[in-house]
């Protein structure tokens, strides 16, 4: 069967790995394989062929293990595997790794991870071997270490299922044993030496000696000439680590307050870890300050593995049980949804030491904490075919009350979306802030322009504060992608709980929804996109500096106005046909190069994005202007809002110039008119609009103003004490000008 009609015909039986085979052929994971056979089982392996020899099989990594990656989104690997156990063969195929985006090339990652190939994976199922690590590259630790535990717990996973052959499969018996669950009536409360000498609070104690002696066993030379300078007999790292989801165990270390804040939190058969460390090395790492990710310690049963973020994790000053020590770290971790971490089964949190041994190189050596929780704290309970089955209409007081420890049933499990929103509550918090000032800045317009001076430097904060934060710390920039992506899901099946999972992005769109009504594209355009602050920030630099401001002649201005708009609509047109490729194409916002990645991308990407920063130099936002897709996609909808806020003045456009003329982005006509298709509303127009002093039609006011109030002092009234005329020069009265003498501005 040729691998065209094995994909047409069997992609339902196996969507996952039979989606990414194409990008693979067979000899890329079988030295002289030749075909692919049809897919098997579920999770689905695929076997591969040499002729009619069967050579092994390949599967997808995420199909079996949990394979998230540093950008959240799963890292996909086919892996290679012979009927013996052996790996045999690794493909890439896809990945979201901003790490391996930002230089690292991709071939030092596979460098790394295909050192795994040949590895005999059957002994590593059957406990006779230690798993295989990987060698880590500098600045992609957590991208590296993800693909290479996935690969070896998939790898087991699949031996010891028995797909493979005889030899790995596991005995099972043929009686079903008791499950168990958390015992919730064990809730006291006990001191730090009876916790720590029953197992309920496990311990790692490493010397500076340890450490170096487990680094010569590597064989890592380089490793082993950089020995951990100090007395052999230091602490190198004294770290204890507990199960607090258990009531025993966490109010004794949380107290009873600490304790039911976190019960409140967690959902039912969630788990909470508190890891507590002393020495000279840090548990937490420097990719937590960097990036909120722990790449230090991973929590590891079975098959299944997990690093922490910061969203997971809450400090912690003290312990609150009798005779805790003093740690300078303590960390509370909830542990995420990836990991349905069982409490009563062993798991382990393993410490990954690293060490530099070169200008760009690490080794690492890592070390297990085993966990067990004591069984004093469990219960048994019968399984289902242990079990009669009474016949009742009561339910069964199992499956109404759960504990803290107590797994839950699938249908209880809070919706990701939700959790996600309250792991972002600050986040969340400072937007609807940021976007409530900006209304009030809307609503009370005519008060802010009144005072050019402050309005001007309340833009200039507020843009600030939306590069800074909302730009490149929190990352909510919109894209011309998200709106191809809601168009989309319009026609294959709409979700809201795939827009709900990232709360900035769908706040952020709705307020602009709603924005369309009122104001047009302005609020976003004008106020709210990272990049647009970014252009008009560098714009307000150059002109401090008198770089000269060249201005688009209107017949020309007008001309190049549409390309945004053909660009919007090629994209939407190819999203039809192929939403991966338009995400592609979609590259021609520099958005994700320089407010995502920070220009921390490979070299064109960082060069286009800084040449078009360099045109909006002379050209006031000359990407917002002429090529913005994402402009032109809130254009179209914003022709629909219900206001106008904007004021004009009869003489504008005829004969008047001055707003037109000084528009940032040229949004106003000759004949006066402002096309609220290209309006940022920057509020420019309405400065003039009430300045007595640039505008012609308020200078005209102020001068009547002006006039009026001389004729009706005292000076000026026959009969007054003071002089009845003006000062004359050569004999003529000179006074208030008449107003029809009144030149306005030159245009």
């Amino acid at each position: 069967m040729t691998c065209a009609a094995l994909f047409s015909c069997r992609a339902l039986a196996a969507d996952g790995v039979s989606s990414y085979l194409p990008k693979a052929s067979p000899a890329d994971l079988f030295p002289g394989a030749d075909r692919f056979g049809e897919p098997q089982g579920d999770p689905p392996i695929v076997p591969v062929y040499r002729g009619d020899q069967l050579q092994g099989f390949v599967y997808l990594n995420s199909d079996f293990a949990n394979a998230t990656g540093y950008s959240g989104k799963p890292i996909r690997v086919l892996v290679g595997i012979d009927p013996k156990g052996v790996l045999t063969g690794l493909k890439l195929v896809e990945h979201k790794e901003p790490i391996v985006l930002v230089g690292i090339p991709e071939k030092r990652i596979l460098d790394a991870v295909n050192k795994l190939v040949g590895v005999d994976m059957g002994g590593v199922a059957r406990g006779a071997a230690p798993a295989p690590q990987v060698d880590i590259v500098s600045g992609a630790t957590v991208t590296v270490l993800v693909i290479g535990d996935s690969i070896v717990r998939s790898a087991t996973k699949l031996i010891k299922s028995g797909r493979l052959g005889a030899q790995g499969k596991a005995v099972t018996s043929a009686t079903p044993q008791a499950s168990k669950a958390i015992d919730p009536d064990k809730s006291e409360v006990r001191d730090w030496q009876s916790l720590v000498g029953d197992g309920s609070i496990r311990r790692l104690f490493l010397s500076v000696a340890d450490v170096n002696k487990a680094f010569e066993k590597t064989g890592n030379g380089a490793a082993a000439a950089h020995p951990e300078e100090g007395d052999p007999d230091d602490t190198f790292i004294d770290l204890y680590v507990a199960d607090v989801a258990v009531p025993t165990i966490g109010r004794s270390l949380l107290g009873d307050e600490g304790y039911d804040r976190l019960a409140g939190r967690l959902k039912p058969g969630q788990q909470a870890l508190v890891v507590a460390g002393s020495g000279r090395y840090s548990f937490k790492g420097a990719a937590y300050v960097r990036g909120g990710i722990f790449d230090r310690i991973e929590l590891i049963q079975e098959t299944n593995s997990v690093r922490f973020r910061d969203r997971n994790h809450t400090r912690l000053g003290s312990l609150a049980a009798e005779g805790a020590p003093d740690f300078p770290e303590i960390a509370l971790f909830t542990v995420p949804p990836e990991l349905a971490l069982d409490p009563t089964e062993p798991w382990v949190l393993q410490l990954l030491v690293q060490r530099v041994v070169g200008a760009r190189d690490k080794a690492l050596v890592t070390f297990d904490v085993g966990y067990a929780l004591p069984d004093i704290y469990l219960k048994r309970q019968p399984t289902p075919a242990q079990a009669a089955p009474a016949k009742s209409s009561a339910p069964s007081s199992a499956t109404e009350t759960r504990e803290v420890g107590t797994p839950p049933a699938a249908s209880d499990e809070e919706p990701l979306w939700m959790r996600i929103w309250r792991a972002n509550t600050v986040k969340v918090g400072l937007t609807v802030v940021a976007l409530g000032a900006l209304t009030l800045i809307f609503f009370f317009q005519n008060f802010l322009v009144r005072r050019p001076a402050v309005y001007v430097w309340v833009r200039r904060g507020y843009l600030l504060f939306i590069l800074v934060w909302l730009g490149w710390y929190a990352n909510a920039q919109l894209s011309v992608v998200n709106v191809l992506t809601f168009a989309n899901s319009l026609l294959t099946g709409f979700s809201w709980e795939y827009f709900l999972s990232a709360p900035l992005i769908f706040i952020l769109w709705a307020s602009i929804a709603a924005g369309l009504l009122f104001w047009g594209r302005g609020p976003f355009c004008g106020w709210l996109c990272p990049f647009g602050a970014l252009q008009e920030l560098l714009n307000n630099v150059a002109q401090a500096l008198k770089v000269p401001q060249f201005r688009v002649p209107w017949g020309l201005h007008e001309r190049l106005w549409p390309i945004k708009y053909i660009i919007f609509l090629g994209l939407f047109g190819m999203s039809l046909y192929s939403t991966a490729f338009a995400e592609q194409l979609a590259e021609v916002e520099p958005f994700k190069t320089s407010i995502i990645l920070k220009f921390a991308r490979e070299w064109p990407f960082v060069v286009y994005a800084l040449t078009l920063l360099a045109a909006g130099l002379f050209v006031e936002r000359f990407f917002c202007r002429y090529m913005c897709p994402l402009g032109a996609a809130l254009a179209i909808p914003g022709r629909i809002r219900m206001f106008e806020w904007l004021r004009r003045w009869p003489e504008c456009g005829s004969p008047c110039q001055r707003c037109a003329n000084e528009c940032p982005v040229q949004a106003i006509h000759p004949e006066g008119h402002i096309n609220v298709n290209e309006c940022i509303y920057c509020m420019h127009c309405q400065e003039l609009y009430f300045d007595d002093h640039r505008c012609p039609h308020m200078i005209q006011v102020r001068l009547k103003r002006e006039k009026r109030q001389a004729m009706s002092s005292p000076s000026m009234r026959p009969g007054g004490k003071g002089p009845a005329t003006v000062i004359t020069a050569g004999g003529k009265p000179v006074g208030v000008p008449p107003v029809d003498a009144i030149t306005p501005p030159a245009t």
